[in-house]
């Protein structure tokens, strides 16, 4: 179900911004390829066949589903059970977070250039 500590039940990055890329609006997989380099200024770029089969993977494990309406294209919206999931892996990555900065472990923010 939802993401733990055991190593095999993180989510990859692909995995997290699809999540992302729809947890405030459904999208076809185009849009969230977009939406995901937009995201990450280009650091992370699904290709095809990451992406749909990655969307698939989370549509068989419940996160994602398929809008009715979408015409050619298919559209994904985020469940409730994507949501938990994506809610428990953002508190989990917090608190890493947390913890370093706590540490003081954290480097300097970047700069953006844009």
């Amino acid at each position: 179900m939802a993401p733990g500590t055991n190593p095999r039940d993180l989510l990859t990055p692909a995995a997290l911004h699809i999540l992302l890329s729809v947890a405030t609006e459904a999208r076809h997989g185009y849009g969230i390829k977009h939406a995901v380099e937009a995201r990450t200024e280009g650091a992370l770029s699904l290709g095809p066949g990451t992406l749909y089969e990655a969307i698939h993977r989370m549509a068989n494990d419940g996160w994602l589903e398929e809008v009715e309406g979408g015409g050619r294209r298919r559209v994904y919206r985020i469940t409730s059970l994507g949501r938990r999931v994506l809610d428990d892996e953002l508190r989990r990555l917090d608190e890493i977070v947390s913890f370093a900065r706590g540490a003081a472990l954290l480097p300097e923010p970047r700069v953006r250039t844009t």
